[in-house]
């Protein structure tokens, strides 16, 4: 018999959370973040695919996710896998960054969602337990801060920097697709009212999409409803009123979705402020 289960924390004042939890059954489907999701597996092997291959973390293992990377993630076998996890906002990485190297730092980039690195799971874990244990704020503080410069000593690609963005005409195709779902996303859009906003074909948007973004333009979209959700949750905003005003069908619809993209429902999300 299967025994799920999820821990969740959330920061009242910044865009900081994290997540201990055990599935058996649990199947994400695929999904983003807007933050920086660094995670450890304690136990089992979670089987996910990001950046167009598959990849498994085992005990001990490190991940990392940069903002908007769609991933997905299921247990590798019937014993399930147990992990933390911690999303930390692109800003407070900047910050941490910055005050580290005494003058302005962007973003870091991070190549392989796998990494082997146990003083990396250390600080992690460390973090994590301070944050679901409701430590002492300076504490936080210092942990995340050691968290996010070892992060991206150790694990980056790249120090930090701009990404570049992609310039082809399919990349600006999508582009423009993107803006719009972002800018509508309580609107039920059609593929035409797509392709007359891309000056494209239908089929062209698409293809263009899926090569620039990871996902369909269907995914995307619900992407931006959950992530508007989010906030309106955090916010206090009652489950109800949130699935109305981010063009979700009904309560139900929204919990649904909520559940498979983030493994807890919408009212654990907004009960979790730390």
């Amino acid at each position: 018999m299967a025994r799920d289960w999820s821990r969740y924390w959330r920061s009242p004042q910044r865009r900081l959370e994290a997540m201990h939890a055990h599935f058996e059954r649990h199947v994400y489907h695929r999904h983003s973040h807007e933050t920086y999701s660094f995670g450890v597996t304690d136990d089992g092997a979670q089987a996910f695919t990001c950046r167009g291959s598959g990849h498994t973390s085992t005990a001990g293992m490190v991940m990392a996710f940069n903002p908007d990377e769609p991933h997905d993630g299921q247990a590798a076998d019937a014993l399930g896998f147990t992990y933390r996890i911690v999303h930390i906002g692109p800003e407070l990485v900047t910050d941490a960054l910055t005050q580290s190297a005494g003058r302005p730092a962007g973003l870091p980039l991070f190549a392989d969602p796998v990494v082997h690195d146990p003083e990396l799971a250390a600080g992690l874990r460390r973090l994590q337990a301070a944050l679901l244990g409701g430590a002492p704020a300076l504490l936080s503080d210092e942990l995340l801060d050691a968290v996010v410069l070892a992060m991206v000593r150790r694990a980056a690609v790249r120090g930090p920097g701009r990404r570049s963005t992609g310039r082809s005409p399919g990349a600006a195709v999508a582009g423009r697709v993107a803006e719009l779902l972002r800018d509508d996303y309580r609107t039920d859009l059609t593929a035409d009212a797509l392709a007359t906003a891309a000056g494209s074909s239908r089929f062209a948007v698409y293809r263009a999409f899926r090569a620039t973004y990871g996902m369909a333009p269907s995914d995307y979209q619900r992407q931006v409803r959950l992530h508007a959700a989010r906030k309106l949750l955090a916010a206090g905003t009652s489950i109800t009123t949130v699935a109305a005003e981010t063009g979700f069908a009904d309560q139900s619809h929204l919990t649904r979705w909520f559940v498979r993209s983030y493994g807890i429902t919408p009212g654990t999300y907004r009960r979790a402020s730390g």
